[in-house]
Formats: structure tokens, C-alpha cells, sequence
């Protein structure tokens, strides 16, 4: 009588199979972080801060106003000239 061998009876084959199908099932745990609510706040204050860096100086409804009261050819009289004059000259330090 034969008996013919159907598969692996290596206790060393089977013992390697199942540990590989153990490691593929350990997930490995993520890195992660956590962010404190100062680190929180102080990130939304420079947010805000670029905004304000970014935003215009210029506020258009004073242009709006200059540039009617301009269009009026008695607005500009001596006193709105030397009022003008004496403006510049301060902003110069002359």
C-alpha cells in the first residue's frame, strides 16, 4: 500500500502561513496630532491680521465725495488752496 502525499504537512509551512495572515490583519496604528485652542486662536489672529495687511487703505465713498465736491467750480477757493498747501508742506515737515 502507497500513500501519497496531498499537501503540505510541514508544521513549519503552516506555522509561517498563519503568522504572515496574523501580520496582515495588525494594522499599525496612525501618527497623529492635536492642536491646542491657543495654537487655535493665535492661527485665526494672523489669519485675520493678512486680511487686514491686504485690504485697502482707501476708502472709495471719501473719493466718491472729493471728487463731486471737484466738479463744483467754486469749492476751490483761496482757503481750500492754502488749506491744501498747508497740508502738504506739514506732511513734508517743510
Amino acid at each position: 500500500m502507497s500513500i501519497e502525499r496531498l499537501g503540505p504537512i510541514d508544521p513549519v509551512s503552516t506555522y509561517n502561513k498563519n503568522q504572515k495572515a496574523n501580520k496582515v490583519e495588525s494594522k499599525t496604528p496612525r501618527d497623529s496630532i492635536s492642536v491646542s485652542n491657543e495654537a487655535k486662536s493665535k492661527a485665526e489672529f494672523l489669519k485675520i491680521s493678512d486680511e487686514v495687511q491686504q485690504a485697502s487703505d482707501v476708502r472709495e465713498e471719501k473719493i466718491a465725495e472729493v471728487r463731486e465736491k471737484l466738479k463744483d467750480p467754486s469749492y476751490i477757493n483761496d482757503r481750500i488752496l492754502a488749506d491744501v498747501a498747508d497740508r502738504i508742506l506739514d506732511v513734508f515737515d517743510l
